[in-house]
């Protein structure tokens, strides 16, 4: 079969299409895999986002209960003073 040139002139532009849908779909795949690779790092960053909001929060515990540690050891020491002058007041009576 012997295509004449008005064939010729369809076919390839048949093929001029193919080849531009091929290019096309590179192009949507590609943004389809960066779209989903982003998506996976904002759900990684919101979940370090949430594990750095437990991190900060144990970090204030912490210094509060330091803070009631310090006033704790304070009224000991206090109380532990005021043992030992009522001992030594006990004995000189």
């Amino acid at each position: 079969m012997v295509f004449g040139k008005e064939e010729d002139v369809v076919v390839d532009r048949f093929d001029v299409a193919v080849v531009e849908q091929l290019k096309t779909m590179d192009r949507l795949l590609l943004l389809q895999g960066e779209i989903e690779r982003n998506e996976k790092v904002i759900e990684q960053l919101e979940q370090l986002k949430e594990e750095a909001e437990k991190l900060r929060k144990l970090k204030e515990d912490i210094a509060k209960m330091k803070e009631e540690l310090a006033e704790i050891q304070s009224i000991f020491e206090t109380q532990t003073e005021e043992a030992i002058k009522s001992f030594h007041l006990q004995e000189s009576i």
